[in-house]
């Protein structure tokens, strides 16, 4: 598997100016670069490091502490699927926590950690209910990325769980997670027969 940095990374990771690196690219220095549709020019990563010498991190979530044996079992699947694709994995992360809470603090250090290159995660909503599309945006631009390890397509019953998932969240907000998990189910309840 190939990974790219931009030009201007290479140019700054050098001590070079920025024209000085796209000459050597308009030169026919760098056979393998690509341009993307916006015009940014890329290299690929093996012009500084090794690919073996990448960092990997497993990132494994569960909503609640009651699902504790699957959040051991998600992050030992994650390691064996690293494990078969060549990655060394460098990091282990498990956290419990919703996947609307956008204040994970596992989570954020991992985000911040620049020297994490790829992140696996075994479905999306593994690492985030939202977002995730901006999430891998501010990755690229630093020359990381999100791996998924199972992709799901958006059917209604995915919709349905986020949509479950949202109302779950607002209810807790409003009245309190504890005191109105009754109603939170009861809501859910509702919807689900408003389906059928």
């Amino acid at each position: 598997m190939e990974y790219y940095i931009k030009l201007s990374e290479y140019a700054k990771r050098l001590g070079l100016c920025y024209r000085t690196a796209w000459n050597r690219y308009k030169r026919g220095d760098f056979p393998d670069a690509y341009r993307d549709e916006h015009g940014k020019i890329y290299l690929p990563i093996k012009h500084f490091v090794r690919e073996e010498d990448i960092k990997v991190a497993v990132y494994a979530r569960v909503s609640s502490s009651e699902n504790k044996t699957n959040l051991d079992t998600q992050a030992e699947r994650l390691v064996s699927y690293c494990n078969a694709r060549g990655y060394r994995v460098s990091k282990v992360v498990k956290e419990t926590g919703s996947g609307l809470n956008d204040n994970r603090k596992k989570l954020e250090d991992l985000l911040t950690d620049r020297s994490i290159k790829v992140i696996v995660v075994e479905h999306k909503d593994r690492f985030s209910r939202f977002g995730l599309n901006y999430i891998q945006k501010l990755l690229d631009m630093d020359g990381r990325r999100i791996e998924i390890v199972n992709e799901v397509v958006d059917d209604k019953d995915d919709l349905m769980r986020d949509f479950v998932s949202i109302i779950t969240s607002f209810c807790a907000r409003l009245y309190g997670q504890r005191r109105n998990h009754r109603r939170t189910e009861k809501l859910i309840k509702e919807l689900q027969e408003i389906e059928e």
